[in-house]
């Protein structure tokens, strides 16, 4: 079913902080009208109807039955053109109680707003022109950012940085589509022999759509996290590891075999990457039906990892590496000899000795897990120009390929009107990027992903 996103007639209202006991709640309010509509259930309608843009009025919201005070409020004013929607709207600060804030909603519901849609603030302010589409996936991209570096990348976006990369693709695109639709505009005898295909400007545009596509693995794993699993025998510490790792108490610690018995899972973040840990049952054989399917659940933790760290004990390492040689061939594999700090012999160089009891070689582990999740992908710093935006990677594909096939039939001889056409689709991905030519369809596959008041 269609949503309301596109009815920008409406005065909108959402609840932009959480529905929870607090010190202040936040409402905001867009819509042509909606201004007056308010000043009438406000003690000071006078001074709101006068107010500026970017002024605070201070007041009390009141019961359009009986007229009774139901919040003391600070309403931020926004006039058109002025806000982030780039329509008239207010940013109600009231006090958070539960009871107050859905006092105030409903109110507003009585004169004549409605909730907003999921994304539909963030949408208006796309459609009037504030914020191109690579901004508008920014501000989710913050919103589900999982660590500093993530949210720096993100704030990157939203300030402009990926649409201004992408606008000076689109205009060497646009260049080189210009030059031939001169040429096929015009009879080959008006222009002498210097005008040519325009090569050197697709090869540059296709330079620069690669570089931004190579940067999307980056992107997913500051996205989406890595999978990082601790391995091993039973008994080797891995639940003191996992602890560890996660600074926290959450997974239970005995000396008793098996104790883990399916995989514990918690997020953290390891060198600004986010993390998805998984503490796994030991791998052995065992008569326990319940302790086997904890042993099969690890295994396929073990196929999907990003990271596999398997770890045994230092003293019994010899025996217990035996039983898992196809793991240590993996090249995702990092071998760490835990209770290093008891081992009764030497411990090779080329492992990582730890004790997680004491933390004792903890920042060498970091760095071979680091050092592993960046293996073949370029991290750069927090100003980097970094997609991760499925939809993005996908258009610059599309366009890659466009542009790539113009350049083939160019070579070719193909016919200039088939190569402009293929040059075409290539600049209508490159919009799609932006939003200049996105269809209804995936603008609202888009907004609606987002929460809420956003």
């Amino acid at each position: 079913m269609r949503m309301n996103l596109y009815n920008n007639d409406d005065m909108i209202y959402a609840l932009a902080t959480p529905l929870a006991p607090s010190a202040l709640a936040v409402i905001r309010i867009s819509g042509s009208g909606c201004i007056a509509a308010l000043s009438a259930v406000f003690s000071r309608p006078e001074a709101l109807l006068a107010a500026s843009t970017h002024t605070l009025i201070h007041g009390f919201l009141r019961s359009v039955e009986n007229g009774q005070d139901i919040d003391e409020v600070l309403l931020s004013v926004f006039k058109e053109n002025r806000g982030y929607t780039g329509e008239e709207s207010i940013e109600i600060s009231c006090h958070g109680s539960v009871f107050g804030i859905e006092m105030i909603l409903d109110l507003l519901d009585s004169i004549g707003m409605r909730k907003a849609e999921a994304g539909e603030f963030t949408y208006r302010a796309f459609s009037h022109g504030k914020i191109d589409l690579t901004r508008s996936e920014a501000v989710m991209e913050i919103v589900h950012s999982h660590s500093r570096h993530a949210h720096a990348l993100a704030l990157n976006r939203l300030e402009g940085a990926l649409f201004s990369h992408i606008d000076k693709i689109k205009r060497r695109i646009i260049e080189a589509m210009s030059s031939i639709e001169v040429q096929l505009d015009y009879a080959e005898d008006d222009f002498s022999d210097e005008v040519q295909f325009p090569d050197t400007l697709l090869l540059s545009a296709l330079n620069d759509i690669d570089s931004l596509i190579d940067t999307y693995r980056v992107g997913r794993i500051y996205r989406d996290g890595v999978k990082i699993v601790l391995a091993g025998p039973t008994n080797a510490g891995k639940s003191t590891l996992f602890n560890l790792l996660m600074k926290s108490e959450r997974s239970i610690v005995s000396d008793t075999h098996g104790t883990t018995r399916d995989f514990i899972e918690g997020q953290t973040v390891i060198g600004g990457i986010p993390t998805l840990l998984f503490d796994t049952a030991g791998l052995r054989h065992s008569s326990d039906q319940i302790e086997m399917e904890g042993v099969r659940r690890s295994r396929y933790l073990l196929d999907n990892a990003h990271v596999i760290v398997l770890l045994v004990d230092a003293d019994e390492a010899e025996v217990q590496l035996s039983d898992h040689l196809d793991i240590i061939e993996d090249e995702r594999c990092i071998v760490v000899y835990n209770k290093s700090d008891k081992a009764s012999r030497s411990i090779p160089e080329d492992v990582v000795a730890l004790s997680a009891i004491t933390g004792a070689g903890f920042s060498r582990l970091e760095q071979e897990i680091l050092a592993r999740v960046r293996r073949g992908v370029s991290f750069g710093g927090s100003d980097d120009i970094i997609i991760e935006s499925r939809r993005q990677v996908q258009e610059l594909r599309r366009a890659k390929e466009a542009l790539t096939r113009a350049r083939s039939g160019a070579a070719e001889g193909q016919p200039l009107d088939v190569v402009a056409v293929e040059v075409h689709e290539g600049l209508e991905a490159i919009g799609n990027l932006t939003g200049e030519v996105t269809s209804g369809d995936i603008l609202e596959t888009i907004f609606s992903g987002f929460c809420v008041g956003k």
